[in-house]
């Protein structure tokens, strides 16, 4: 039985879980940077026993500080947790990013937060990590601290894939382009969306093609079209085949960002229930028709498309 992770919402932290290795980071979709750093961190873990826990922050800085940012998440916080949860993350603070947090001085972090509160032994960040009021805090700022403050700095060098710097920010970009074979492979799993179905206008039952409709909230947009999918209509459920549109659905005038899912071989009420769309293969763009007749035909290619991934 794997063990749950201990949640924390402030630096107010247990005794135990003081004098660890605090990795900070937002590490949005966990991908394999962030995994190359966890499994450091868990050998010094082993080497020095000492507990493993990360920093984080919610809304993430760049969401805050850019309101008009809507669809931005790899992976939402429930996934990120459970991600954290495999790679032996023994705590997590989750720490709330506002006016107030934001305005902290960097020295004033090191001291009170880093030091006071959470006696940090060993601290593990990427080498363009800034923090304080205006960012004026960074790793150089860190290191200069260690001896006074008495922690190490942790900084490896960023994983290269492909000639480039394995990061969100490069996988968020895939995604976009409809890149979907190098994100997942950026990720070692498939890109998945968990949410809840909601009842829609039902447009594809009326055309004999029945969807589950799901807001994608806050997650990344990519690039709107179709999808080969797996889904799960809960937890470590048997995985469905299925087919997805993500976009606006042009053809009907659509407005709004939807995920709408078509599952092989099944039958019954979806309606709020939680599922879990894994994406396996970006089989075309998103396209207006001239009209639903033109629409479903290419709706059964796309299916025979569908059918065939694995």
């Amino acid at each position: 039985m794997v063990k749950s992770i201990y949640l924390y919402n402030s630096f107010n932290i247990k005794a135990r879980h003081k004098r660890s290795i605090i990795l900070i980071g937002n590490f949005d979709g966990l991908h394999l940077g962030h995994q190359k750093l966890f499994t450091l961190a868990n050998k010094y873990k082993k080497k020095y026993s000492l507990s493993v826990g990360v920093l984080t922050f919610e809304p993430m800085p760049k969401m805050y500080f850019n309101k008009d940012i809507k669809n931005f998440r790899i992976s939402n916080k429930k996934q990120k947790m459970d991600l954290l949860n495999k790679f032996k993350v023994d705590f997590v603070i989750v720490k709330k990013f506002d006016k107030k947090f934001s305005k902290i001085k960097s020295i004033n972090f090191i001291k009170n937060i880093l030091k006071k509160k959470l006696k940090s032994k060993f601290i593990f960040v990427s080498n363009n990590f800034r923090f304080g009021n205006k960012r004026e805090g960074d790793v150089k700022q860190l290191i200069k601290c260690e001896t006074k403050y008495n922690y190490k700095i942790v900084k490896p060098k960023p994983l290269i894939k492909n000639s480039k710097i394995v990061s969100s920010s490069l996988i968020r970009n895939y995604l976009q382009k409809g890149k979907l074979n190098e994100s997942n492979k950026l990720l070692n799993r498939k890109w998945s969306i968990e949410g809840k179905v909601k009842k829609g206008k039902q447009l594809g039952k009326k055309i004999g093609f029945p969807t589950a409709n799901i807001d994608i909230a806050d997650y990344v947009l990519a690039c709107p079209g179709v999808y080969a999918v797996r889904v799960r209509i809960k937890k470590n459920s048997k995985a469905i085949k299925g087919i997805a549109n993500l976009g606006y659905r042009p053809t009907f005038n659509g407005k709004k960002i939807l995920l709408e899912v078509h599952l092989f071989n099944f039958s019954g009420n979806l309606y709020d229930k939680d599922l879990t769309v894994e994406f396996l293969k970006f089989i075309r763009k998103e396209k207006k028709f001239k009209n639903v007749d033109q629409l479903k035909k290419q709706i059964k290619t796309d299916l025979s498309v569908a059918r065939k991934t694995k």
